[in-house]
């Protein structure tokens, strides 16, 4: 029976880099694989699941209307031998359950990869949703900007370097944005926990 798979971190800890290895492997022995991207991070004329260290490939965009279960019944979903859905932590709740879905009913293993928590120490919907009814759960580790721990939170920060607490919960950006720290480090920097 295929499963549904949830591989998450912070950033900077090889989540795209991993999806599209795992991908690479799938096509190199001649199978075929499906790959998806939400809109926040896709640009439409351009969606491209990229890695940090330059590897690429081409997703399918989507958004938060978008119904995995009831796209791959309407294709040839018997020849596909497994999904992958990169940033999943924008995925809806009712998108992860139709995962599941595809999974248990088409019996096609489907791997998601996102992050937990934003910012402020909150799960993001689809994240949570993924914790909750995903088969396996494969935290994948990086290391604290402010020690040699293992980071499991992020910071968002603002022009000058500075930590910002409030804003919107979604905001798409690299290190000039966003520091990953440990639990401690996070509770010194933000007071949120």
């Amino acid at each position: 029976m295929a499963k549904l798979h949830f591989f998450y971190s912070t950033m900077n800890a090889g989540k795209s880099t991993s999806l599209l290895q795992s991908n690479h492997n799938y096509l190199e022995s001649n199978l075929k694989t499906l790959l998806f991207l939400p809109k926040e991070i896709s640009d439409k004329a351009d969606s491209n699941i990229v890695s940090r260290i330059g590897l690429k490939a081409k997703a399918i965009s989507i958004d938060n209307e978008f119904k995995f279960y009831e796209y791959v019944k309407n294709i040839e979903y018997k020849n596909i031998n497994c999904i992958f859905v990169d940033e999943a932590q924008f995925l809806t709740k009712e998108q992860v359950r139709n995962l599941s879905k595809i999974s248990d009913k088409l019996d096609i293993p489907v791997m998601c990869y996102g992050i937990r928590t934003d910012f402020q120490g909150e799960l993001f919907h689809g994240s949570s949703e993924l914790l909750a009814i995903a088969d396996n759960l494969n935290e994948l580790k990086t290391i604290c900007s402010e020690c040699d721990k293992k980071a499991t939170m992020v910071v968002r920060l603002d022009e000058n370097g500075d930590v910002i607490l409030e804003g919107e919960k979604i905001l798409v950006g690299g290190n000039e944005i966003y520091k990953t720290v440990c639990r401690k480090h996070f509770r010194e920097l933000t007071n949120l926990i």
